[in-house]
């Protein structure tokens, strides 16, 4: 290798040639020597393509059976506790599986739950066995670099939702507390707030300063969705200011859908809810298709963002659930027993996914991942 004539380039040819590559293959060519690890972590080489923008991808969560049990793990998919921790990761662009190794984390059985900014958020075990906390770390897999944000109770990974904004702010929301974490405004430790929801929020979304959550304030025997949200800024010493969202150009959008979730939308201004479209009032309808509904939030006006084709659906009438997942300019549908995912794309429409694996029963649920080699955690 020491007589290749490619030491004898100059570096900014060499700077030239690897960005021109795509940032997939940049993150193999470093592990091909500790020349090119040098070359392509170098400050120079890191300023030309900070400008690139991010590679979109769908990281899929671990099943919930990944979990440890009384210190055995249980794993269906092949991937034994001894072996290497992975992520399963998927290219729209490329129509491509590959896999995120997360063999650089010191911890025992790592769950991904969220991303933004290029960087993965995951609860981690305590690698002393004698404690049972959790800790939440923000990790760049591109650059294997990462950071434990202050412990926490396991509590909060059992029932919270882990929320994260573009800007690295991090919420552990329940019904009743909410965990808020900036790195700014106390050091290094989480405030902690009263929920004051008036039921457990559902698909929970943090975006454009605010945390915007659905809840369910009909009866027992008849749900009825209202939309919630609260500013990052009205968060006081003991509570959160949850403001209900309503308008009367609305009319009945929020009963037609039937077990609606929502998702970030494109830009700091969307917001997405999908779920069944009823085909009646009745008390348990069924659904003659699966809706997108986007939420323009400076207009507060909504608009049909995406309609699931009818023979797609189909596929979905048979399952008694499913989920969904992605957000921005995708949304990605799983359902029990399908073996392949559904996906909405703004621009291309409606597809389907073949490969996923290690799910055996079909329903896996993910997030978005830009990933950038920039991204500091």
């Amino acid at each position: 290798m020491e007589s290749s004539p490619i030491y004898r380039l100059p570096q900014d040819t060499l700077h030239q040639i690897f960005s021109s590559l795509r940032l997939r293959e940049i993150v193999i060519c470093r592990s091909v020597c500790k020349f090119f690890n040098q070359l392509l972590t170098s400050p120079c080489f890191m300023e030309i393509i900070s400008s690139r923008p991010p590679l979109n991808l769908l990281a899929l969560r671990p099943p919930h059976h990944h979990h440890h049990h009384h210190g055995h793990s249980h794993r269906r998919d092949g991937q034994s506790a001894n072996l290497r921790p992975f992520i399963h990761i998927y290219d729209p662009e490329q129509d491509e599986w590959f896999r995120f190794s997360l063999d650089f984390l010191p911890f025992r059985s790592p769950q991904p739950v969220a991303s933004s900014g290029g960087l993965i958020y995951l609860w981690a075990d305590s690698l002393d066995s004698s404690e049972s906390s959790k800790s939440l770390v923000a990790c760049n897999p591109l650059t294997r670099q990462f950071k434990v944000l202050p412990q926490l109770g396991s509590a909060w990974s059992r029932h919270g939702s882990v929320l994260v904004d573009s800007v690295n702010r991090v919420m552990v929301l329940t019904e009743l507390a909410a965990l808020y974490y900036s790195g700014t405004i106390v050091a290094d430790q989480w405030m902690k707030f009263s929920s004051n929801l008036p039921s457990k929020p559902r698909s929970p979304v943090l975006l454009s300063n605010s945390v915007f959550a659905l809840c369910d304030v009909g009866s027992p025997w008849r749900s009825q969705w209202k939309l919630f949200s609260c500013k990052l800024t009205n968060l006081t010493v003991t509570h959160t200011n949850w403001v209900c969202l309503e308008k009367h150009e609305w009319g009945d959008i929020l009963d037609i859908i039937k077990r609606p979730r929502l998702l970030r939308g494109n830009g700091d201004s969307r917001l997405l809810m999908i779920g069944g479209l009823k085909s009646t009032f009745s008390l348990n309808p069924a659904c003659s298709t699966i809706l997108i509904l986007r939420l323009d939030l400076d207009k507060l006006e909504w608009e049909e963002a995406g309609r699931m084709p009818i023979d797609m659906y189909r596929c979905f009438q048979e399952s008694s659930k499913f989920k969904v997942f992605g957000g921005g300019d995708s949304v990605y549908f799983s359902a029990k027993r399908m073996g392949k995912l559904a996906m909405w794309d703004c621009l291309e429409g409606w597809r389907w996914i073949d490969g996923v694996t290690g799910y055996a029963d079909g329903l896996c649920r993910g997030f978005v991942l830009n990933a950038k080699l920039t991204s500091m955690p």
